[in-house]
């Protein structure tokens, strides 16, 4: 099949709380948010619910001030992680060239598409029919030339629609855009954008190579102005399936939990086992070559009960101390000093390359100092051992088990 539009980018519509209401029909024309509970932040909300303002990493406590009557659901991670196995294998029905970039989105080529009869706009109809007869969810489709134009389209395709954007239009669709819909620009990145006057993704495209390159960097400032204009290069590949550069399953999260030898409600001994443990998950993370935006706790108290708070960061990192402050933001808000505390646990959640972040962090002008002190560490720990380099915290009585 030769088409000049051979990339489909598919989204779920407000996947998890779709995925949640459809054994539940009486709450389907209702407000609904998932997570948001006590003093969590809301991972998804319907589109009711978004009708008032309610989105993902909002507090649940803003997000019930905008709509009294949302009904709160708790997430459930296994049944996202079997509706999106069962999504993607809809997406390998139709191609073997899949890319998963999160448990609910994928960049399908359609040029492999092999025998299965049709262009791109019906092998999207196609797909969108199959996940909404077989998962009863509903999915939004764009389909372009590129990557970064086909995730464009799939945005303004939701919900429950196919967007195709043909190359002799790319301009004409992205240039009234704001720089911010540009993909891999994040909030930091837009506002610095904005700040030097750039507002659209034609203000980006009409200013010289030269002098964005000159602002932003030689790579970034090139890069920006390629998006502009359509240009990209990347394709779709398999082998990214997962954020850590290797088939099968994409791992989405890395966490690190422990129970305390004594139950304890030392907020000093809590903090400094969540410091240790969040070291750990860090140095995972730059290991792996990414980062994420989703910080979230475990604590389990003397009667086994458990809680899990998260907290949704402006950009996702892998820095030690920026995980570590938002864990520490989660424990104080739930106001555990008497609490007597079996385990604690600390987790990154919505994992990206760390490449895409870095992108992002010389455009938003972030302070590295502590990113730096981190892969000084991590020098540290090839060459002498894990135990080589530690925060001075950890290095009194008890630490370093």
């Amino acid at each position: 099949m030769v088409t000049d539009t051979p990339i489909l980018h598919v989204d779920m519509d407000a996947f998890y709380a779709s995925a949640l209401l459809r054994d539940r029909p009486e709450l389907q024309d209702r407000p609904v948010m998932v997570g948001g509970g006590h003093r969590g932040v809301v991972l998804a909300a319907n589109y009711p619910a978004r009708a008032y303002g309610v989105r993902s990493a909002m507090t649940g406590t803003r997000a019930r001030r905008l709509c009294p009557q949302v009904v709160v659901l708790q997430p459930d991670y296994d049944l996202f992680t079997a509706v999106s196995a069962s999504v993607m294998e809809v997406f390998r029905r139709v191609t073997p060239l899949v890319e998963a970039v999160s448990l609910d989105e994928a960049f399908l080529d359609v040029r492999a598409a092999g025998r299965r009869a049709g262009g791109p706009v019906e092998l999207g109809e196609w797909i969108r029919a199959t996940v909404h007869d077989e998962q009863r969810i509903a999915c939004s489709v764009g389909v372009a030339a590129s990557i970064s134009v086909a995730k464009l389209a799939s945005r303004r395709a939701k919900p429950d629609g196919l967007l195709v954007v043909p190359p002799d239009e790319v301009t004409a669709f992205l240039h009234p855009l704001d720089v911010g819909e540009l993909y891999g620009v994040g909030d930091k990145t837009r506002t610095r954008l904005h700040r030097l006057g750039l507002v659209t993704v034609g203000d980006v495209a009409h200013t010289p190579v030269a002098t964005l390159r000159r602002d932003l960097g030689h790579h970034l400032g090139g890069h920006l102005h390629d998006l502009a204009w359509g240009v990209d290069v990347r394709e779709v590949s398999p082998g990214r399936a997962g954020v850590f550069g290797h088939g099968g399953p994409p791992d989405r999260s890395m966490g690190a939990q422990e129970t305390f030898g004594r139950d304890t409600d030392d907020r000093e001994v809590v903090l400094r086992e969540l410091l240790r443990l969040t070291a750990k998950v860090t140095a995972r993370l730059r290991s792996a070559a990414v980062a994420g935006r989703t910080v979230a706790i475990t604590v389990r108290f003397a009667d086994f009960t458990t809680i899990t708070r998260s907290r949704t960061l402006g950009e996702a990192t892998d820095v030690t101390q920026e995980v570590y402050a938002a864990a520490v933001r989660l424990y104080d808000a739930q106001g555990l000093q008497r609490a007597r505390i079996r385990l604690v646990g600390v987790r990154v959640e919505g994992l990206v390359p760390r490449q895409q972040v870095e992108r992002q962090g010389v455009l938003g002008e972030r302070d590295r100092g502590w990113a730096d002190a981190d892969r000084a560490v991590d020098r540290a720990a090839r060459r002498f051992g894990s135990a080589a380099v530690r925060p001075a915290s950890l290095l009194g009585p008890g630490a370093g088990r």
